[in-house]
C-alpha cells in the first residue's frame, strides 16, 4: 500500500515538473520580442559580416597564403569565411538564448508567481531543474534551427567537406553549449532582484559577446590576458570547437591542394590567427581538453545554481 502511494506520488510530481517546464518553455516560444532580442548578437553578427567582416577576414587569410594563391582554390578561401561567420553566429546564439529564456525566473520573482510556485509539493530542487531544463531546451531548438539553415546555405553556396560524422558531432557541440551556457547563467540570473537590472545586464553581455567568443575579431588578435579571460568562458571553448567541426574538411582540402609544399604551415597558421583551439594562461585546450573544461563548470554551476535557490527562494 505504502509502495502504491509512493508511485503516485512521485508520478504527480513528474508531472508537474513536466508541466512546469512546460510553461516555462510556451513563455518564451509565445513571446516573438523575446525571441528577436535573443538572436540580436547573432543578427549584429551577420549584418557586421555583411558590411565588412568578410573582406576583413578575406584580407587576413590572403595574407597568410602569400605564394599560394594559384594553387589553394578560392571556392575554399570563401567556405572557410563562411563557416567562421556561422560559428560566430552560433556561439552568440548560444549565450543569448539561454539567458532571455530564463529571465522569467525574475519575472516570476518580481509578480511573486515564485511564493505560488514554492508553496506546490513539487520540491524546490525540481524547480529550479525545471528552469534549467525549459532554458536548454529553448537554446538547443533555437541554435540547431540555426544551425540547419547555415548549412542549407552553406551547401547552396559550394562544398563545405561535411560527412555525416561531423554534421552529427555539431548538433552534439550546439547541446553542449546550451547545457553549459544555461547552467552558467542560471547561477547568474538567481543574483537578480529585479527585471530592470536582468535586462541591463543583458545589454551589456549582447555588446561584449561578440567579443569574448572571437566573432567580431579572432581572439589571436588579444594580449594572452585578454584570451585567457576570455577563454575561461564555456561560450568560447564552444565557439573554437564549432570552427574546428565546420571547418575541418574545408582545411583539410585546402591542405591537399598545397600538396605539402609548406609542410602544414598555412594550415597551422589559418588555425592559430582564427583561434581553432583555445589559449588560456599558456596552456592550449585540445577539443577533448575542452569537453572535459566546459564538462566541469556545467557541473559546479549546477549544484551551485541548486544550493542558491534553495536559499533565495523559501516556501511561504
Amino acid at each position: 500500500m505504502s509502495s502504491s502511494i509512493s508511485q503516485e506520488r512521485s508520478s504527480l510530481n513528474m508531472k508537474d515538473f513536466i508541466g512546469f517546464t512546460r510553461r516555462n518553455l510556451l513563455i518564451y516560444f509565445k513571446d516573438v520580442l523575446a525571441i528577436i532580442f535573443s538572436l540580436l548578437t547573432s543578427i549584429i553578427v551577420f549584418v557586421l559580416y555583411l558590411l565588412f567582416l568578410k573582406g576583413t577576414f578575406v584580407d587576413a587569410l590572403n595574407g597568410t597564403m602569400r605564394g599560394l594563391e594559384n594553387i589553394v582554390n578560392s571556392a575554399d578561401v570563401d567556405m572557410f569565411v563562411n563557416g567562421i561567420l556561422l560559428s560566430g553566429i552560433l556561439g552568440s546564439a548560444l549565450i543569448t538564448i539561454p539567458y532571455t529564456c530564463l529571465q522569467t525566473i525574475v519575472k516570476d520573482k518580481e509578480a511573486g508567481v515564485d511564493a505560488d510556485i514554492c508553496s506546490t509539493p513539487l520540491k524546490r530542487w525540481k524547480i529550479v531543474l525545471s528552469y534549467f531544463t525549459a532554458s536548454s531546451i529553448c537554446a538547443f531548438v533555437m541554435t540547431s534551427i540555426i544551425l540547419t539553415i547555415g548549412l542549407i546555405v552553406l551547401n547552396f553556396m559550394g562544398d563545405t567537406h561535411m560527412t555525416a560524422a561531423s554534421i552529427a558531432a555539431a548538433y552534439g557541440i550546439v547541446l553542449l553549449g546550451s547545457v553549459s551556457s544555461t547552467a552558467l547563467f542560471m547561477v547568474v540570473m538567481l543574483l537578480f532582484k529585479n527585471s530592470s537590472t536582468s535586462t541591463a545586464f543583458f545589454g551589456i553581455l549582447t555588446a561584449a559577446a561578440g567579443f569574448v567568443i572571437g566573432a567580431y575579431i579572432p581572439l589571436s588578435q588579444f594580449s594572452d590576458s585578454v584570451q585567457s579571460f576570455c577563454n575561461l568562458f564555456p561560450a568560447s571553448h564552444i565557439t573554437s570547437m564549432m570552427r574546428n567541426v565546420l571547418l575541418s574538411g574545408v582545411t583539410d582540402s585546402i591542405n591537399r591542394d598545397i600538396n605539402g609544399l609548406d609542410g602544414g604551415a598555412f594550415i597551422s597558421a589559418i588555425k592559430d590567427t582564427f583561434s581553432f583551439n583555445a589559449h588560456t594562461f599558456g596552456s592550449t585546450f585540445t577539443m577533448t581538453n575542452s569537453v572535459i573544461y566546459i564538462g566541469i563548470i556545467a557541473l559546479i554551476c549546477i549544484g551551485a545554481m541548486t544550493v542558491a535557490y534553495n536559499k533565495t527562494y523559501r516556501r511561504k
